[in-house]
């Protein structure tokens, strides 16, 4: 069974900083790609950065580029977001996913429908900045 767990939310003050982990497990990690996905009060869910478990390969939407850095360490099934220099609109819950690798990590995570492209979730982790 592939299961997802999220850890490390919290409340932090603008232009603090924050890492997310994400362990997975039930899966073999090179197969998949793994995503963190955000979900605001009221707005869709959107992806924001993606990794390959098969080669590396990261995506970042723009909203985050510069700012925030996917990471794994793969013998402990884990991806991490670091998030650095965070802005009251990253406030959100944040969700770590994953999905079979079968096209490019970047092509499966660009898309507006990602969120539906990606088949296991995990709980989600509140992230709050105050501004």
């Amino acid at each position: 069974e592939v299961q997802l767990v999220e850890s490390g939310g919290g409340l932090v003050q603008a232009g603090g900083s924050l890492r997310l982990s994400c362990a997975a497990s039930g899966f073999a990690f090179d197969d998949y790609h793994i995503g963190w996905f955000r979900q605001a009060p009221g707005k869709e869910r959107e992806g924001i950065s993606c990794i390959s478990g098969s080669d590396g390969d990261t995506y970042y939407a723009d909203s985050v580029k510069g700012r925030f850095t996917i990471s794994s360490d793969n013998a402990k099934n884990t991806v991490y977001l670091q998030m650095n220099n965070l802005k009251h609109e990253d406030t959100a819950v944040y969700y770590c996913a994953a999905d079979v690798v079968r096209v490019p990590v970047r092509m499966v995570c660009s898309v507006a429908a990602a969120p539906d492209l990606f088949e296991s979730w995990g709980q989600g982790t509140q992230v709050t900045v105050s501004s």
